[in-house]
């Protein structure tokens, strides 16, 4: 009986390893696509039929590869600013240190004049480190939706690509053309599949971009009121702050960065 029970154990285990590599985990990386269609197959199809069937959604496809590319560049600038943005951080932190001391140092000099203004200090450096902190959590948001975005790029990159594999099998099999070894069928399943995985990337970035759009908004309230206490303005990046564009009109605000479509 015990063998038995470690045989239908094995058992089991052996089938999730297998459905893992049938379909891997649900939020898994993108693979490359697994079937393409050979352009040669198309090869003595009229160009006009060629151009009206392929042409716009190959199109789409070299966008999505740029978009791709271009959320790479975003998601690896993103990182690196928070790096700088965690060592503000932390020299905020350590003028904290320097107004307490020059605190102790006034109360014991009996001044009036320089134990208020030590303590002005003090409070503007507390502010300026609780807006600093409320930055790195804005940066990690950000970090974070950067993170999803390029996969959402990457998966709808790989969905445009389905898409373009899709159009040239409906093309030749439209012209009756039937290759060896080619199943027709495999070309729509792939393209439904990538699509439901390029909506799910992209629901899930949307969700990142409105958790980072929150922090932006805590980080800019405690940035107003430590640029109060002290006396001054600020001006740090801020990826996600509207970004001008030209109309005919004159300039117009676009929203904060969104998933590519």
């Amino acid at each position: 009986m015990r063998s038995l029970t470690k045989i239908l154990a094995a058992s089991v285990l052996s089938f999730g390893f297998v459905a893992s590599g049938c379909g891997g985990a649900s939020d898994s990386p993108p693979t490359p696509l697994s079937k393409h269609f050979d352009d040669m197959h198309i090869a003595r199809v009229p160009i006009d039929q060629q151009r009206a069937a392929v042409e716009s959604i190959q199109s789409q496809y070299q966008v999505a590869k740029m978009e791709n590319a271009n959320a790479e560049a975003e998601y690896n600038e993103a990182k690196t600013q928070l790096s700088v943005v965690k060592n503000d951080a932390k020299a905020s932190k350590l003028s904290i240190d320097s107004a307490i001391s020059n605190k102790k140092s006034a109360e014991s000099s009996a001044d009036n004049n320089r134990i208020n203004q030590a303590a002005r200090e003090l409070h503007a450096a507390e502010a300026a480190t609780k807006a600093a902190n409320a930055r790195v959590k804005y940066h990690e948001a950000y970090v974070n939706w950067a993170k999803k975005n390029h996969r959402a790029t990457l998966e709808t990159m790989y969905w445009r690509e389905a898409q373009f594999e899709l159009a040239k099998s409906q093309l030749a099999q439209k012209n009756n053309v039937s290759p060896k070894g080619v199943n027709y069928e495999w070309f729509p399943k792939q393209e439904a599949e990538r699509n439901k995985r390029a909506a799910n990337a992209k629901a899930k970035a949307e969700d990142e971009r409105k958790r980072a759009l929150s922090q932006r908004e805590a980080w800019l309230k405690q940035q107003g009121e430590a640029d109060k206490e002290n006396g001054r303005g600020t001006s740090f990046p801020d990826p996600m702050a509207p970004r001008p564009s030209a109309t005919a009109g004159g300039t117009s605000s676009t929203p904060a960065p969104a998933p590519s479509e």
